[in-house]
């Protein structure tokens, strides 16, 4: 059987860095995975964001549950001007990304992400970029710190069924 996925591109950090972007993205498949796994530089508990085609504007909103072993908060997030996608910290975090009909034009973007650290906390967040625009761009960034060297990003295509 054929996979349907397909590697459009990996990103492995050869130093420490603010931000990751992949750019000019085909719009030939029907979702977009992305499969995070690295550290952060500080060694403190970071939120690893992302923007959608330079969008830094009010359009991001999400819904997110979290576990550490002791307490499960969840909260809404609405009118953000960033994504987030999960707690990066420096005991090698793991995180992946499904954006649902990214190239299509006539609606707005929906996405899902779960990610984990290995020793502290689990997150799943489902959300939404108010916008009809193709995703071609995605910046991953995190709050207030560097990726460490040797964290790896990886995009997919998913091919139509």
């Amino acid at each position: 059987m054929a996979s349907t996925y397909e590697k459009i591109a990996t990103t492995t950090l050869g130093s420490a860095a603010a931000t990751v972007t992949f750019s000019s993205i085909s719009g030939s498949y029907t979702d977009l995975v992305i499969v995070f796994r690295g550290n952060n530089t500080s060694g403190g508990n970071r939120a690893g964001t992302f923007i959608l085609n330079s969008d830094t504007g009010s359009n991001y909103s999400a819904t997110f549950m979290q576990g550490d072993g002791t307490s499960v908060p969840s909260a809404r997030e609405t009118s953000g001007s960033i994504q987030y996608f999960a707690h990066v910290l420096n005991d090698n975090t793991n995180a992946i990304m499904q954006f649902q009909n990214y190239s299509n034009t006539t609606t707005y973007k929906t996405f899902l992400s779960r990610g984990n650290s290995s020793s502290t906390v689990v997150q799943a967040r489902v959300g939404l970029w108010r916008s009809t625009s193709a995703i071609n761009s995605i910046t991953f960034g995190l709050n207030a710190d560097n990726y460490a060297t040797g964290s790896t990003f990886t995009i997919y295509g998913i091919k139509a069924a």
